[in-house]
């Protein structure tokens, strides 16, 4: 069987090493590179050329009218307060990503929950059949030792004998169930998927008996309102980004002029100094940010009227997940109440009656057959119990 998981370990390894988180923590990190990077500055442009040189070919009455050697470096500044508003920008991207990691992750510990929960289901139905083995063992050894004085027939030693084939079926097919849950449980871990691991079967989830949430509780929980709560301030900080491309950027150039007619023509060397500063609150040139801020906003009121949307909508969800979960709850308490126990004595009462000679097999079987269906109709709804109750766990992101 090999060793026990109980499920806060599995939610644990599938936390730590599940590859599908992974790529969130790394685009996190890209985003933060990139914010790293936006307080940097362009490099320097350097030429050479010549500066008021004749054609060749053409006759230089003067030295003087040779012209310049010219070398030029030309060096763009940017404006600090743009620089800023684009790394806080950029940084805020960082957090989107770390948002989505959170709505990732619920979605596996949901699929875990769904999975250990069904196997704990498997292992209730696979201790029914054990049970249900032993007593098909035991009407089938009554009916052997009545078959040889006549007093039952050989028709109810082959009828309790098919019902045993019938149960070996049902164990192998609940054995594969089980080991299908243990390759998915293995497959969110990242682990091998042949490893070998028993589950807590004494666990038992917690009833779903709180009240139903307020819009606000489920902001506070939920992941994906979490992510599209730091999409709106990332694009907040895109507007101000944006708004920050009404401040200009500068720009120096120098120039130095060497004279090709040497000293001798007693030309000085000479140099040019020149800032220079956008202007980008022209009107062709601010439409475009202006554009860009208009559609953020507009962007922004859609993503909050979507957010109302969706936490009224769970909300309304979760209430009705609540009323069902309670039905239920109530159905599986009758089961093991009263529908069980009165039809196992039942059974016990005719299986007593047979021992004595006042009953026949069949009847028996009829009896046993009632009990066994009736406890697989539990079980079975056991199992939509629990699927309810992840559902309603990963609305809560409990």
């Amino acid at each position: 069987m090999g060793r026990v998981l109980t499920l806060d370990s599995v939610l644990a390894q599938i936390n730590q090493n599940n590859p599908l988180l992974k790529p969130f923590g790394s685009r996190a990190a890209a985003a933060r590179a990139y914010a790293e990077g936006a307080r940097s500055w362009m490099a320097p442009m350097v030429g050479l050329g010549t500066f008021m040189a004749p054609y060749p070919l053409q006759m230089v009455m003067d030295e003087r009218d040779r012209g310049y050697g010219m070398v030029s470096v030309e060096q763009d500044i940017p404006n600090p307060f743009k620089q800023r508003a684009t790394q806080v920008y950029q940084q805020s991207k960082a957090a989107v990503e770390e948002a989505g990691r959170g709505v990732t992750l619920n979605r596996l510990r949901s699929d875990a929950k769904q999975l250990y929960f069904d196997w704990l289901v498997l292992e209730k139905r696979r201790r029914v059949l054990a049970e249900n083995r032993r007593i098909l063992q035991l009407m089938k050894k009554l009916a052997d030792i009545r078959y040889p004085y006549q007093q039952g027939s050989l028709g109810n030693v082959y009828k309790a004998e098919g019902r045993l084939y019938e149960l070996d079926n049902m164990v192998i097919m609940t054995d594969a169930e089980i080991d299908r849950k243990r390759i998915g449980l293995n497959t969110l871990m990242n682990r091998p998927t042949t490893e070998v691991f028993g589950i807590d079967t004494t666990y038992r989830p917690v009833e779903a008996v709180q009240p139903v949430p307020t819009t606000d509780e489920l902001a506070r929980h939920r992941s994906d309102i979490l992510r599209m709560d730091r999409q709106i301030l990332s694009m907040q900080a895109g507007i101000e980004a944006q708004k920050a491309q009404t401040r200009p950027d500068f720009r120096v150039r120098f120039d130095h002029m060497q004279p090709f007619a040497g000293t001798k023509s007693m030309m000085p060397t000479q140099f040019t100094l020149m800032g220079m500063i956008s202007i980008p609150i022209v009107p062709w040139a601010s439409r475009m940010y202006k554009a860009e801020i208009k559609g953020m906003q507009q962007d922004i009121e859609a993503m909050r009227y979507e957010r109302e949307g969706m936490l009224n909508e769970t909300q309304g969800m979760v209430a009705q997940m609540l009323t069902d979960l309670r039905a239920v709850q109530a159905q599986l308490d009758n089961y093991e109440r009263r529908v069980i126990p009165t039809l196992r004595k039942s059974y016990d009462t005719q299986l007593i009656a047979y021992e004595q000679n006042k009953s026949e097999l069949p009847v028996v079987i009829d009896a046993w057959e009632t009990l066994n269906m009736t406890q697989m109709d539990y079980l079975t709804r056991l199992q939509d119990y629990y699927r309810m109750l992840v559902t309603y766990e990963k609305e809560l992101e409990k």
